[in-house]
């Protein structure tokens, strides 16, 4: 099966100091692979490194595609709502990649908009200001986003954190409609029920890899237990690792 993405030997990190260790491994096309693991185990990291907005320390990230054929969601928290916006234009920087950020928007590009609104539900909310949305329709609005964007890797960083029962379901779907195109999908994840029933394929990291297969073969109390003592032993007063640069 041909690999969307291969890491080989990665490790990631900041100021020399490693947050994710010498990852091995691939991830293949039109996969659904949830990153699982303790809070500080180097998840929003490995994503930051496979967009390139952290360049490995060692090692490297080799992609079957070009980095403007991902779309990246970060966490709802990084994401300044004050910014003077409406939902209708948030959703069509979608097409950026597509029609530039001086291309114009005729009545096609108009229809892929309000379809993708419609499939978010969020008919009727086009003028609302993003700074007036609830949790749960600001995160629909940047799905709706995200389907615009027509990307074949789609990395997703905690993007159900503080939702209600019925968005978390709604946007579930909406990631298995993009396995179903046989998109890759890559979410970091913390609810081990939504992965175990949604999610074919894991990564269980602890700045290193814990394990990586298929969901029950990964999130076994042996395996969770250890990750969470590796990440409890981390010591972040340690000497800088010694790594070659890439």
């Amino acid at each position: 099966m041909t690999a969307a993405l291969r890491f080989r030997d990665l490790t990631l990190g900041y100021d020399r100091h490693p947050a994710v260790h010498h990852l091995d491994g691939s991830v293949a096309e039109g996969a659904l692979l949830a990153v699982i693991g303790p809070n500080g185990a180097g998840k929003t990291t490995l994503l930051k490194g496979i967009v390139g907005m952290l360049p490995p320390l060692a090692g490297g990230i080799e992609l079957a595609l070009s980095r403007q054929d991902i779309a990246y969601l970060p966490q709802i928290a990084e994401i300044d709502r004050s910014f003077p916006i409406i939902v209708y234009d948030l959703v069509a920087m979608g097409l950026w990649r597509h029609s530039g950020l001086t291309g114009g928007i005729g009545r096609h590009e108009r229809e892929r908009i309000g379809a993708a609104i419609a499939s978010v539900g969020l008919e009727g909310f086009e003028n609302r200001a993003i700074g007036t949305l609830s949790g749960g329709q600001m995160q629909r609005a940047l799905f709706a986003r995200l389907l615009l964007q027509d990307a074949q890797l789609i990395l997703l960083d905690e993007p159900f954190i503080s939702l209600d029962t019925k968005t978390v379901s709604d946007l579930l779907d909406l990631i298995r409609r993009w396995h179903g195109e046989k998109r890759t999908v890559i979410a970091v994840l913390h609810d081990l029920e939504t992965v175990r029933a949604r999610f074919p394929a894991a990564l269980l990291l602890a700045r290193q890899p814990v394990a990586w297969g298929e969901t029950p073969e990964v999130l076994t109390p042996e395996n969770l237990l250890k990750a969470r003592r590796m990440c409890e032993a981390f010591d972040s007063t340690a000497e800088v690792c010694e790594v070659h640069a890439a």
